[in-house]
């Protein structure tokens, strides 16, 4: 049951629950008001309370939505670690951060990382395509956070619960945009 945002091994809190159905994964969280159901419905519709996923995420990685030209991606970094240093051609970033404290950098190249700047809860980072950047957790608890790709960066629904099943789904080739994406014209090697 690796990946499965549920599972007591790293998913979601225990009064929520998931099942992964096709491409898609259900997540259920628990509210004070009522309960909420997150699943990637591909180009459908959908709505759900992105602050309070963000923040009750304990997966590396999680899906919430793909559309044609956009997704939505939910991650969770511990204390410590980092979104790894990467580059997206042809696809735009957006991250914003719900929880922890960390530092990003940017620049033009791996080695040429000028910008720095320190973020919190409610800070938004903007990643131009073929930015390189890395987002390092420098505080005690996880970094909770969200990212917007323009275009679709990553599989439909999928869920990694730590960096190294990320990494491995990407080198077996599970972490591929859906068909009904926009396609991206890369000019280089892209590390989701």
């Amino acid at each position: 049951m690796r990946g499965w945002a549920g599972d007591t091994t790293g998913g979601w809190r225990r009064d929520a629950g998931a099942r992964r159905i096709g491409a898609l994964v259900v997540l259920r969280i628990a509210g004070q008001d009522r309960d909420m159901e997150i699943h990637d419905n591909g180009p459908q519709r959908n709505a759900f309370d992105i602050e309070t996923a963000s923040r009750e995420n304990t997966n590396y990685r999680t899906v919430a939505w793909s559309g044609a030209h956009l997704q939505v991606v939910l991650m969770s970094i511990e204390p410590g670690s980092s979104i790894g240093l990467e580059v997206h051609y042809g696809t735009d970033q957006f991250i914003r951060l719900d929880a922890g404290q960390g530092r990003v950098v940017m620049g033009p190249s791996e080695k040429d990382l000028p910008f720095e700047q320190d973020i919190t809860d409610g800070w938004s980072v903007q990643v131009p395509a073929g930015t390189w950047h890395d987002i390092i957790n420098t505080g005690s608890e996880p970094l909770k956070l969200y990212t917007i790709y323009a275009p679709t960066h990553h599989a439909q629904g999928i869920v990694q619960e730590t960096a190294a099943d990320a990494e491995a789904d990407e080198e077996a080739g599970r972490d591929e945009p859906p068909a009904f994406a926009e396609e991206v014209d890369t000019k280089g090697e892209d590390k989701a």
